[in-house]
């Protein structure tokens, strides 16, 4: 009975918590790819949270497509900045003086992609427009 009870306090306790994660923005990655996020397509559950660090001055984070209902946040340039995702969907982001380079990021919560249209059809320039069309493709 106590090896019963025991198993399922850990189920349900370690499913209660969120995961954290973390993103470099950078001028450079170790592939010498310019004006970048350290990962560009992030996965996470609700209620996880990334923080975006500014491990390269100059860059900030801009949501410019989220699921109804969720507020399209821009963080302070150089500045860590912690978003905690509450509602399933496809989150896109961008670095305001570095979206025409292609400094864009996207964040998938869940399984539901109910508003890939939306994403799809945000107003992303420069590099950015291509960047986009890849990163949904290997969705």
């Amino acid at each position: 009975m106590i090896r019963l009870f025991t198993v399922l306090f850990f189920m349900f306790t370690s499913s209660a918590y969120a995961a954290d994660m973390t993103i470099d923005m950078l001028n450079k990655n170790a592939d010498g790819e310019r004006m970048v996020y350290s990962t560009e397509v992030t996965k996470v559950a609700i209620g996880d949270t990334i923080t975006w660090l500014p491990a390269s001055k100059g860059h900030n984070v801009h949501f410019i497509s989220a699921p109804d209902g969720i507020e399209l946040v821009k963080s302070k340039m150089n500045k860590d900045f912690s978003f905690t995702f509450e509602k399933e969907g496809i989150y896109l982001y961008q670095c305001t003086p570095h979206k025409s380079m292609g400094m864009i990021g996207l964040v998938v919560v869940g399984e539901n992609m109910d508003n890939l249209d939306s994403v799809k059809k945000a107003k992303v320039v420069g590099k950015s427009k291509k960047k986009l069309k890849n990163l949904l493709e290997n969705l």
